[in-house]
Order: C-alpha cells, then structure tokens, then sequence
C-alpha cells in the first residue's frame, strides 16, 4: 500500500467512525451530539434541514406513484372478469402495504425536518444577539423571519398531504380485507363504488402533495 492509499484508507475510516458516533447519538436521543458529529464532517444545520427537506419530497414523488398504482389496480380489479381472484386479492395486499410503508417513511421525514428546524431557529436566534453590528442585526433577524415564514408555509403543506394519506390508506387496507374474505365477482362489484370514492380522494392528495413538493422547492432556493 502506497501512501495515498494509506492516506485514504485511514480517511474513510475516520468518516465511517464519526458517522457511526451520529448514528448513536441519533438512536439515544441526543441532538446536540448528532448535529456536532454531522458539524465535523462539514453538514451543519441548514445542509442537514435541505436534505431532510429533499428526502421528504423525493418520497412524496414515489408516493404519488404508489398511490395511482394502488387507484389503477383496484380500477382494474372492478372489472375483472373471470380469472384467479387470489392473485388479484394479493395484488391489492401489495399496494397497501407500499403505500403504508411510503407514507411511515414520510412521517419519519416530517420528523426529522421538525427536529433540525427547531434546533436551527434556536441557534439562528442564540447567535444573532451576538452581533454587535446593528446593521447585521437586524438584517439576519429579517432572513430569519422570511426563512420561517416559508418553513412554516412548508411544514403546513407537508403535514396536511402526510393526514390525508391516514384515511386512505384505511380505506384500502378495508378493500384488501373485504377481498381476502369474499374472493367472488359479488363482491367484486360492491367494491365499485367504493372505488369511485377513493379516486376522488387519491386526485386530492396527489394535488396536496404536488402543492407540497411546490413548498419544498420554494424553501430549498430560498436557503440558497
């Protein structure tokens, strides 16, 4: 091994230790830690909160996928004429659970976007009583005002689209359920107007989470 390569390896393993020392920190609790531990490896506050902030809108995207393919299947399924009703049924099972863990995934996003927010604000707040410029002063309080407001704005778009999912998911798992226990085309048909119900309130989510994902591209440029 040349030195380079010595040089590197010993790097890489030095990241691989802190970010391990912010794994724990993270898993027991303490924040103040974490966020040190991200601190060392050059990721303060403001990097962590956009990449919270584009994590949560990058899994919205995949949900609103999620969420039409659950739609067209059970479109499908309305129609079914015929064939294995058990691997229809599974199909159903699938798209729930996807869209189950999609949205668990999204709540720990809100989370986490909550958590570094909050401890950003605190230290935006704690360090602006530390100029000694008027000028500067009144100047961060004015981009801490704005950058809340926007965070707020955010926070309110992200929170209503991550409830909606909560009844619709319900709904689905009720579908998944009623399937599982009447594999026959009687049954079949009585989901018809269910279906017809729950597209109406999967069109509105998918345009809460594109009303989102607008808020999350507006906060992101705005912490340029």
């Amino acid at each position: 091994m040349n030195k380079d390569q010595f040089r590197g390896s010993h790097l890489y393993s030095a990241i691989q230790l802190v970010m391990a020392i912010a794994i724990v920190a993270a898993l027991c609790g303490c924040q103040s830690t974490y966020y040190s531990v991200w601190e060392q490896l050059g990721k303060h506050k403001r990097d962590l909160l956009r990449d919270y902030v584009q994590d949560a809108s990058k899994e919205q995207q995949k949900a609103k996928v999620e969420f039409k393919d659950a739609l067209t299947r059970l479109k499908e399924i309305t129609g079914f004429d015929g064939g294995k009703l058990e691997e229809a049924y599974r199909a159903v099972e699938k798209d729930y659970e996807r869209c189950s863990d999609r949205a668990a995934s999204i709540r720990s996003r809100i989370k986490d976007i909550e958590d570094v927010s909050a401890a950003l604000f605190k230290e935006w707040e704690k360090e602006i009583t530390t100029y000694s410029s008027d000028t500067l002063r009144s100047s961060s309080k004015s981009k801490l005002r704005e950058t809340r407001q926007r965070y707020d704005a955010l926070h309110t778009a992200l929170q209503k689209s991550s409830d909606s999912m909560t009844p619709i998911l319900a709904r689905l798992k009720d579908q998944a359920l009623f399937l599982k226990h009447n594999l026959n085309a009687q049954a079949i048909g009585a989901l018809k107007g269910e279906v017809v119900s729950i597209e109406g309130d999967i069109q509105k989510l998918i345009a809460e989470m594109n009303t989102s994902i607008s808020r999350a591209d507006e906060f992101i440029n705005g912490l340029q």
